[in-house]
Formats: C-alpha cells, structure tokens, sequence
C-alpha cells in the first residue's frame, strides 16, 4: 500500500490503520518523491490526497498515466471537494473517500481497488451502478447530480424551488434507495454508471 499526503499525521494514522490490517505500507510526503519511486514500485493500491500544496493529485495522477503506470488508485478529499474527486475518477482513480472515514469504509475501498486491479469486472460495476441509480425518483436523481456538482443544500433548494428540508428529505431518502451510508458512495455510484450529472433546473415540487 502506498499513502500520498503532505499531511504527516494522516500518514501516520493510514500507516497505522493498513498495518494493522495486514498490509505493508510506504507513505509519501511530497507527491515528486512518489512519482520518482512509481516506475520502480511493486504492485498494490495508491491512496492519493486530492489536496496538496505542491502538486494536486490530479496532477499526480496525470503523471502516472503518462507513465503508463496501471496501478490502481484510491483519491482522498476533504468535505465540499467532491467535485474534484469525480473528475479524479474519471481520470482513472478506482475510488474516493471523502473526508473523515471509517476505518471500514477505507478497507472496504481499498479491497474493491485492489480487486478492479486491471478491471476485469469494470463492466459489470458500471451496470450495477447504472441499475441501483435508476430506481430513484426524479427529484432524488436531481438532489443527487447536485451534490455531485458541488452545490449544498441551500443552493439546491434555491434552485429547485423547495425548502431546505425538503432537500434534506430527497437526500435521505436517496441515499436509502441506493443503499449507501455516505455521501460519497452515492456520488461514486453516478460516476461508476458513467451518468453525467442532468443538472438541477427550477422547478415546482
């Protein structure tokens, strides 16, 4: 398992967690150090911050295609960034995890990247993706391509013409229909069916 994060203590907390797991690690501080040691790493999982002072991990990950690097990644991002994430993903990234989470969900991700190593089952996600999106009302998908916009939920109630609650309402229950505890992993499950986001139009209730 490789870390990249210029934030030493979360280097040092993810080093914790995987080694306790089971799994040898090696963590990066600066994303150059990281990319001067790719060509030359054994296969495994990248977990790669989104946010850094020198060099963002869409940059890294631009690197790594040039590269020609298939090792899969896992990108990182803190709360309001997860537009950026999506557009990591559909550069490539396997995955992302927004911002604090459970030890279980990192697992979980990390399992599912290594799995998807080469993508055999690519297909096949991406049609349970696009199935479990489909059984949501209209509203939910409208709530759902929102968030995965960026917009909070004021901004999408302004939009849509409806209370604040009501916004919190369409979520929660999107959420329940798609199955997921996390914000993030209904935003993965839009960008895993290959949907772009129809955008949030006024409209009445």
């Amino acid at each position: 398992m490789y870390i990249v994060d210029d934030d030493a203590a979360v280097r040092r907390s993810l080093r914790r967690l995987l080694e306790s797991a089971g799994f040898v690690t090696r963590s990066f501080g600066a994303p150059i150090e990281f990319l001067d040691a790719a060509p030359n790493l054994a296969r495994g999982c990248v977990l790669l911050d989104v946010q850094m002072a020198v060099m963002s991990g869409l940059e890294v990950q631009a690197a790594l295609d040039r590269m020609g690097s298939t090792i899969p990644v896992v990108v990182m991002t803190g709360q309001g960034d997860v537009p950026t994430a999506v557009r990591a993903m559909k550069a490539g990234a396997v995955d992302f995890l927004e911002k604090p989470f459970d030890d279980d969900v990192l697992l979980q991700a990390i399992e599912r990247a290594l799995a998807r190593s080469g993508r055999p089952h690519q297909a096949r996600e991406a049609l349970e993706a696009w199935n479990r999106i489909a059984v949501l009302s209209q509203r939910e998908r409208q709530v759902l391509d929102a968030i995965a916009g960026g917009q909070p939920n004021k901004i999408i109630a302004f939009r849509l013409g409806i209370s604040i609650r009501t916004v919190e309402v369409h979520r929660s229950r999107m959420m329940h229909r798609l199955g997921v505890r996390q914000v993030a992993e209904a935003v993965r499950l839009l960008v895993l069916a290959g949907l772009t986001p129809q955008g949030v139009l006024r409209q009445s209730p």
